[in-house]
């Protein structure tokens, strides 16, 4: 009798097998990935790694991926929102991710401690770090700075304003008192910071927002005192990118797209983006504000949108001097290394 049931088991078991395995076959659209996720058949599967959460910093990407230039390109493109825990050059170095975005300043180090990463393109062409003095407090140039408290988030933003101080010939450990600012502006606000670091896309308007007027403020900016570094770039795993140049290629041209179409239309990106924020992390007028700013960074004026993505040689240079000087790198950077021209040439069609 238990060797009868048995067979009956196995039967059902021989059944069961066969119908799962037709169904596996025949049911699904999606195939499984080595990271365990799954993406549409037919499609490649590519992870951004982003340097913060989602926002209008990013929105080409976002654009690029809501109407399909991704997909059109043959790729299933997932978005890896950032964090101040996360760093997008060790999640691509490990294989988390094959794309990320940062700051070069904070990519040169990661490339000479031997990680494998290499820039492919260079989204942002302006620096969009500032620092901002009330008028009253009697700073007209960077050399009134001398006695006063100036701010900065550190970890790696720091260096513009140390090329800075160094051009004025000011010493940050005596002339003056360089402290580490906190995310938010109050430090600033409450007078506790004759200077703060701001970006022109976040901290700026949360000053404005906060009743402030812009007439009550000066503004430093580092590109126009040649200090400037160069911020949001794209960059591979070097490893993945030697058996993957088209793909990359594809990824960079459908990313051009998102980022031309959300500066022609900032309205629609910035809905696209409040569809990926954390609820009452934001509001759709402060996106709004960061995506038109965002825009004269990624497309300055008198800069052809066809060349988002194109890496200034110079202006990546004085980037790695600048690190270099200022200890972020311990030897010169080798520029032949650090970046390649020829991603961009593929996207481009040249």
């Amino acid at each position: 009798m238990k060797r009868k049931m048995r067979k009956t088991y196995r039967s059902l078991f021989l059944a069961l097998l066969v119908l799962v395995t037709i169904l596996a076959g025949c049911g699904s659209s999606e195939t499984s990935t080595s990271s365990g996720t799954s993406t549409e058949a037919g499609l490649t599967p590519v992870t951004l790694q982003l340097k913060w959460v989602p926002q209008a910093q990013f929105a080409g990407y976002f654009v690029a991926l809501e109407k399909g230039y991704y997909k059109e390109e043959g790729l299933d493109v997932k978005i890896a929102p950032g964090g101040p825990d996360i760093v997008p050059e060790q999640q691509v170095a490990n294989g988390a991710a094959q794309i990320g975005v940062d700051w070069v300043a904070s990519l040169l180090p990661h490339q000479e401690q031997g990680m494998p990463l290499v820039q492919i393109a260079q989204i942002y062409q302006k620096s969009g770090l500032q620092l901002l003095t009330k008028k009253d407090s009697g700073i007209e140039s960077p050399a009134d700075l001398a006695g006063k408290n100036v701010g900065n988030w550190m970890g790696g933003n720091e260096f513009e304003l140390l090329a800075l101080f160094d051009k004025y010939e000011l010493d940050p450990n005596s002339d003056l008192s360089f402290v580490k600012q906190a995310f938010t502006m109050d430090q600033f606000l409450t007078g506790e910071l004759n200077v703060a670091s701001v970006m022109t896309y976040n901290e700026y308007h949360v000053v404005l927002e906060s009743g402030v007027p812009a007439s009550d403020l000066k503004v430093i900016d580092m590109n126009e005192e040649g200090v400037a570094m160069l911020e949001d770039n794209l960059f591979a795993n070097s490893e993945w990118l030697a058996d993957n140049k088209e793909v990359a290629a594809k990824f960079v041209r459908a990313s051009i797209k998102g980022w031309q179409d959300a500066i022609k239309n900032p309205e629609e990106a910035v809905d696209i983006i409040m569809a990926q924020v954390e609820e009452g992390s934001t509001t759709k007028e402060h996106q709004l504000v960061m995506m038109e700013e965002v825009a004269k960074l990624v497309v300055p004026e008198g800069f052809d949108s066809a060349n988002i993505g194109v890496i200034d040689a110079e202006m990546f240079q004085q980037t790695a001097d600048i690190a270099y000087e200022f200890g972020v790198i311990k030897n010169p950077a080798d520029i032949t290394k650090s970046y390649t021209n020829e991603i961009m040439e593929m996207a481009l069609g040249k």
